[in-house]
């Protein structure tokens, strides 16, 4: 599935790849997605130290920690009357390592002999805001926790119920985690489960989520699901908006002025109409390899029997109402939800709508290892025991940086030796190896999946995306919106034995070829690929991958959907006898979770290019008809 992210201009480039990498994104744990600076921690703990002496006051902000050090110690989860007791001791020239080791040490003296840290524990995990809660023990002293709970519940209250009434306007979710699409909050005080659900809320909050976050993401991801995650729903969706707010290509800023074909026959669907789609959990479709619950049959509308067979992909957490009204686009066919997690290390949940038989399915061979450690064997023995990941998150278009993997390193650092480091280093460590996948390569150091691992998890073959001028930059930003190879070719499997002599395909939104790629791990022959693909260097791969495995079909490529008219499309199918197969997924810019800029579902700029999909299958199927008869 390739971004439509508008023509390529010749620019200069001065960015390294790190750069062009989200760096030092964090949450903050007040109900703001956006972290404080450094100047601001500063001046709050400044506010929230036992003494108010301007002299000291002054000394402080002199020392000249309102820096990226300052931040990166709040990150991992130092409360900031421990930070600033710290600097204090170890004064202005101490190591960061230093500092982290003289907090730990207070840490365990909380725990050992002070209520202090209890009281804190107990009032974030009913859901207050961190900042307020230590303000309010240094106004009323620790053991007072009637008063401080006094104290708290006014500033909660107002901001409690607006919160409860907007969430039913609100689409929020994540493309890469489960979600319910019922209704947000649950009218049931009876609820079996409100119990549970509030119990994960509180651990969110105390992870530094804010009280909106964690209820949309406990309420959207399902009864069942633990916080492991609930934790990688959060994680996905304020990273992917991380980067579509600060990190999107000029290019992809520019409005496209062309006017979207869309159908006036397409008006938007009463509720009363359809029925919600409801995603499964397990996310296994009509069934994957070596699961139960396989089906071998299905009834189809009348209207969508037959050849010539389609397929479209897309995330499975798009806006509500996005999957209702792309099934009645496409024949009123029941998408099926497949999550990549069982046919390869990482998860990936998409939506596949096709009228493909799901009998006699088969999986390509060799099947791709299911855990990390089987992935990643040079990984294992570097692997910390408290580190209980057997799955990576979803493969995304951006990574973390090398600033992000040294935080990581330095918060390691002073615990070398000890069993373990305290739960507050491993929750901090933990959230960012989950957030950014990343992998352990040595004692101490994770480090991102590179491009030739992100193709091996995907199913590409090494070095797919490699050289033709792409950056590492441009690679991951191609594969993070590509198909997952194994999982299309289980679908697509069905195709082998009724195409013996080769098939004839028109694939929309191409990418890097996915598809195509399938189909030739499948050994199905491709007399003509007719391709349609926005991005220059994406069409490069394609044609480069065509030319090293000596495909002995056709390869056409055009560059946008909305310049294929229907004229044209006739023209090709009377040049090379039709297609077989339509295949593609749009764009998921306006669907993603993450997606804060312009989430505004099918009628967004990029995502509305469905219903050029809808329009040129109709186009082939209707002359594919006319050539029955």
């Amino acid at each position: 599935m390739a971004q439509d992210s508008g023509g390529d201009e010749d620019y200069v480039d001065w960015n390294t790849d790190d750069d062009l990498e989200i760096d030092n994104f964090q949450f903050s744990p007040s109900s703001s997605p956006v972290q404080p600076r450094a100047e601001t921690l500063v001046g709050l703990a400044v506010a929230t130290t036992s003494s108010n002496s301007p002299a000291e006051t002054t000394d402080l902000v002199q020392m000249g920690f309102s820096d990226e050090i300052f931040a990166s110690l709040y990150d991992m989860g130092f409360s900031l009357e421990m930070i600033n007791r710290a600097i204090k001791e170890t004064g202005p020239n101490a190591e960061t390592s230093v500092i982290i080791d003289t907090i730990s040490k207070y840490s365990s003296d909380c725990e050992a002999g002070s209520s202090k840290s209890k009281a804190i524990d107990h009032f974030l995990a009913m859901g207050f805001d961190e900042q307020k809660v230590i303000k309010a023990i240094h106004e009323h002293g620790e053991e007072n926790m009637e008063d401080i709970a006094n104290a708290l519940l006014p500033c909660a209250e107002p901001e409690k119920s607006p919160v409860v009434k907007e969430e039913y306007d609100i689409d929020w979710s994540s493309e890469d985690d489960d979600v319910n699409y019922d209704m947000l909050v649950s009218d049931d005080e009876n609820d079996p489960n409100s119990n549970e659900n509030n119990n994960q809320m509180r651990s969110l909050v105390r992870m530094g989520f804010s009280e909106l976050e964690a209820s949309l993401a406990v309420e959207r991801c399902g009864e069942n699901v633990d916080i492991a995650e609930l934790t990688d729903f959060l994680c996905a969706a304020q990273m992917a908006r991380q980067f579509s707010e600060f990190h999107t290509d000029p290019e992809e800023r520019k409005p496209d002025n062309k006017k979207r074909r869309i159908e006036s026959k397409r008006e938007p669907r009463s509720s009363a109409d359809v029925e919600p789609v409801r995603l499964p959990n397990p996310m296994i479709g009509f069934g994957v390899p070596n699961e139960p619950g396989l089906i071998t049959h299905r009834s189809l509308p009348k209207i969508a029997q037959g050849a010539p067979y389609f397929y479209y992909e897309n995330v499975a957490l798009a806006p509500i109402g996005v999957w209702e009204t792309i099934s009645r686009h496409l024949y009123g066919i029941a998408p099926e939800f497949v999550d990549s997690k069982y046919f390869c290390v990482a998860n990936r949940k998409r939506g596949y709508i096709h009228n493909l038989p799901i009998n006699n399915r088969f999986q390509i061979q060799p099947p791709q290892k299911y855990t990390i450690n089987e992935a990643f064997p040079l990984s294992k023995q570097w692997w910390p025991a408290w580190d209980k990941r057997t799955k990576l998150n979803c493969i995304l278009t951006v990574t973390g940086s090398a600033k992000l993997t040294n935080r990581i390193r330095n918060a390691l650092r002073p615990h070398i030796g000890e069993p373990e480091p305290p739960q507050h280093v491993q929750r901090y460590v933990i959230d960012q190896c989950r957030k950014w996948n990343l992998v352990w390569v040595g004692q101490n150091k994770a480090a991102p999946l590179e491009p030739d691992e992100m193709e091996n998890i995907l199913g590409f073959p090494r070095n797919h995306t490699r050289g033709g001028g792409m950056s590492r930059t441009e690679r991951i930003k191609s594969l993070g919106n590509s198909f997952q190879v194994d999982t299309v070719a289980y679908h697509l499997s069905v195709l082998k034995p009724m195409f013996p002599n080769g098939i004839n395909v028109l694939s929309l939104f191409t990418g890097i070829g996915g598809g195509e790629v399938a189909l030739h791990r499948l050994k199905i022959p491709m007399k003509v690929v007719v391709s349609v693909e926005i991005t220059e260097s994406n069409r490069e791969i394609l044609k480069d991958f065509w030319a090293q495995t000596k495909q002995k079909g056709v390869l056409v490529e055009f560059s946008d959907v909305q310049d294929l008219s229907n004229e044209k499309i006739e023209r090709l199918m009377d040049k090379f006898g039709g297609f077989d197969l339509v295949i593609g997924g749009s764009p998921c810019n306006n669907l993603a979770g993450g997606n804060r800029v312009s989430r505004n579902g099918l009628e967004g700029d990029q995502s509305s290019l469905f219903f050029e999909y809808c329009r040129i299958l109709e186009v082939v199927r209707a002359r594919m008809a006319r050539r029955a008869r």
